[in-house]
């Protein structure tokens, strides 16, 4: 199946990703037909463990994020090639595009916009801040066609709109699920579950974004942070989780929960510690080392 394909009616609506990049120190891979054996699976470990062990912020920890996201946004672990990502997969939030799809209908793509103009005035496409705000909030591309799209691939080479997709995919996405992670008491494979999450539905407290969805786990059971079982409250959100997903079409493919998330939570990996082998939409993807 194409990555278009894929986008339009299976995956995420936030990530282009989002939603991206090749780096080189945690792992490559792509395809592996081998799944860890159940005696590969690592102990239960405590709440106290996991607000001790290294979080998703760690430098190697993040690396693993970006790749497994991209291997479910992008069927590629090469998360760094999709800044220059853009298209209209249909889903009804103008174009997607960039590293964790920043969407025309969200905000989030003109949030990246203004940023990337306050760091270098007069960028390609600055030209673009009117209509990005007219049609903020809906699936238009008035005033971006036809000249947008690629515009936006020529932005993608400017190293300074690169480090502004990083820096509002970290701003908007990454610091405050991490940070939402390890208040909850989670260690790095929590973290990175909100992550996922809070990409693809977005912050906010509706019932299907990341705000909700982790009131709704809450509702079920109690994180590490307030004396609950982490695996119980990993499993809640991620049922939580699937009812968001379900409720949309392009969403509705669950494999990224239940091949990939789910499989390393009944591995007892809470640590994300590689090697990591997990399949979406069919496809084996491995991390290494």
């Amino acid at each position: 199946m194409s990555p278009l394909t894929r986008r339009i009616g299976l995956a995420a609506a936030a990530v282009a990703v989002p939603a991206a990049f090749v780096f080189t120190g945690v792992g490559v891979g792509q395809a592996s037909g081998d799944q860890p054996a159940a005696a590969d699976a690592r102990p239960h470990h405590s709440a106290h463990k996991a607000v001790a062990a290294t979080g998703l912020d760690d430098p190697a920890k993040k690396e693993i994020a970006m790749k497994l996201v991209s291997s479910a946004e992008n069927s590629s672990l090469d998360w760094r090639a999709q800044f220059s990502y853009i298209e209209d997969i249909g889903d009804g939030r103008g174009y997607t595009g960039g590293l964790i799809g920043f969407c025309s209908g969200t905000g989030d793509m003109l949030d990246l916009v203004e940023y990337y103009t306050q760091q270098k005035p007069g960028n390609v496409l600055a030209k673009y801040l009117p209509a990005l705000r007219e049609v903020n909030g809906s699936d238009s591309h008035e005033g971006l066609d036809p000249g947008f799209t690629e515009d936006w691939k020529k932005a993608a080479a400017d190293k300074a709109f690169q480090d502004a997709q990083e820096h509002e995919r970290d701003r908007v996405y990454f610091d405050p699920s991490v940070e939402q992670g390890k208040t909850d008491g989670l260690g790095a494979l929590g973290q990175f579950i909100y992550y996922d999450a809070i990409v693809m539905h977005g912050p906010g407290d509706s019932r299907y974004s990341f705000g909700g969805i982790r009131k709704t786990a809450l509702s079920q059971a109690e994180p590490p942070a307030r004396g609950g079982d982490e695996a119980t409250y990993l499993n809640a959100f991620l049922d939580a989780r699937k009812e968001a997903m379900k409720s949309e079409e392009a969403h509705s493919d669950t494999s990224r929960v239940d091949t990939e998330q789910r499989k390393f939570l009944k591995e007892g990996n809470f640590d994300l510690t590689p090697p990591l082998r997990w399949q979406v939409y069919g496809d084996p993807y491995e991390i290494t080392s």
